[in-house]
């Protein structure tokens, strides 16, 4: 196994001289480009490389994936040929004076082993969602960011988008009144939910590293098409499944409209899991304080994931009726409720009738290139880790309720204390492979 030579004495060297972003701006100016490294460079993370190197003041210069061929590292080269490439994000991590940002793009169980040494070397940081595997890391990634002064932004970047931006209005401008009840859903199928068991192992391609792509999870052998590239999500080990996937945008605007804070209590229902792979079908019912856009003691904001898995209408005193999308959510207030399609225009309903959007959507802003402008000081981020924190640990305490199926779990968000399972307590955090124990635990 390759061992990590980030040592004490570089990253303390390192440490010392980096510039928060303000004093980066005054130093090097607002016309000066920004020297950009993106690490997990497939998938989503070459659509979030090519988003963010649109900007005219980004410089692609490093580019780190554990695979090499074709539809990874290979391809990112061929369309940033300048740019350093790597295989291991430590060795990127010991150029770090070649760099002012990263964006990271890994599956969710690297998020935070990778950001938080690069913040703490002065780097600003775009971060694919969910922010973080548990949700001590994402108390850790909050603090970090806040005492590093560097630029944050997590990519729910749907957050930016116009119709996210108009619903939230919609409800700040009291068109449905106080609300009442939230419920969000997922109902589509989950593609990459394959197997409930590791299968067979199987030679490692030429120019995937394995080791590295495992980082910190538990030891496993590699086998084709159910971890790298795509179907990692379906396991415990890297991910947070479906409500991990598209709870930090689905929840995004329901957080911002009703201005919520840590919910109190947490319980889900499931299909009994094992423990490798995450199910096919859940409810998660969380309990928030109350805030000045909601009615009574404490609101309740349901989540729904699973094929066809939808809120009942009738029970939200709809009617049949009402086509409800594939995914998105709706907000019951006391005028009327508002429907919002996960990217999709928000509506408002009344028990009889669709009310034509009383206000002009709002434009869209640029996720990606807004955190360029940022780290420049031109600009501010509007998912930056003080915000995208406290959602993410939000999204992860229902995976934790997911797991302690059935069980009413309540949350101390200043203690970090989960009481009403110990199992629970114990899911917060987790333990990191010998050999990538993080040097901030």
């Amino acid at each position: 196994m390759l061992k990590n030579n980030f040592t004490r004495r570089s990253f303390i060297t390192s440490t010392s001289t980096a510039l928060s972003a303000t004093a980066w701006s005054k130093v090097f100016g607002a016309n000066s480009r920004l020297r950009i490294a993106a690490i997990g460079v497939g998938g989503k993370g070459f659509s979030d490389l090519q988003n963010t190197a649109a900007s005219p003041h980004a410089e692609i210069v490093a580019l780190c994936d554990i695979d090499e061929n074709t539809k990874h590292l290979g391809r990112a080269a061929q369309l940033y040929p300048h740019a350093t490439t790597f295989n291991d994000w430590r060795r990127l991590l010991d150029h770090s004076q070649s760099f002012d940002a990263c964006i990271i793009s890994t599956p969710d169980h690297m998020h935070a082993p990778i950001a938080l040494p690069a913040m703490k070397l002065g780097k600003h940081v775009q971060c694919q969602k969910p922010l973080t595997h548990t949700v001590f890391e994402a108390r850790q990634m909050q603090k970090v960011a806040k005492a590093s002064g560097v630029i944050t932004q997590m990519g729910n970047q749907i957050q930016s988008h116009t119709a996210y931006q108009t619903a939230v209005k919609l409800v700040h401008d009291g068109h449905i009144g106080k609300v009442s009840e939230v419920h969000a859903w997922q109902s589509g199928d989950m593609r990459w939910l394959k197997t409930n068991a590791p299968p067979p192992a199987t030679t490692i391609p030429s120019g995937v590293h394995w080791d590295q792509w495992l980082g910190v999870a538990p030891d496993r052998l590699y086998a084709p098409d159910v971890y790298h590239p795509f179907s990692w999500r379906a396991w415990q080990d890297f991910s947070n499944g479906q409500l991990g996937d598209f709870g930090c945008h689905i929840l995004d605007p329901v957080f911002m409209s009703l201005e919520l804070s840590a919910p109190i209590t947490i319980q889900a229902t499931s299909p009994m899991l094992n423990n490798e792979v995450w199910g096919p079908r859940c409810t998660v019912r969380y309990e928030f304080p109350p805030t000045r856009r909601t009615t009574s003691d404490s609101i309740p904001v349901v989540w729904h994931d699973g094929k066809g898995h939808k809120p009942d209408l009738l029970e939200l005193g709809l009617k049949n009726s009402v086509q409800l999308p594939q995914a998105g959510s709706i907000m019951i207030g006391e005028k009327a409720a508002l429907l919002l399609p996960h990217v999709g225009m928000p509506g408002i309903l009344t028990p009889s009738e669709i009310i034509e959007c009383p206000i002009e959507p709002l434009p869209e802003r640029n996720h990606y290139t807004s955190w360029v402008d940022a780290c420049r000081g031109t600009d501010t981020t509007t998912s930056h880790f003080d915000y995208a924190g406290p959602l993410t640990e939000t999204v992860l305490l229902g995976t934790v309720a997911i797991r302690c199926n059935n069980t009413r779990l309540t949350w101390d968000p200043n203690a970090m204390k989960i009481t009403g399972s110990p199992h629970a307590e114990a899911l917060l955090s987790k333990e990191y492979r010998h050999g990538w124990e993080p040097h901030w635990l």
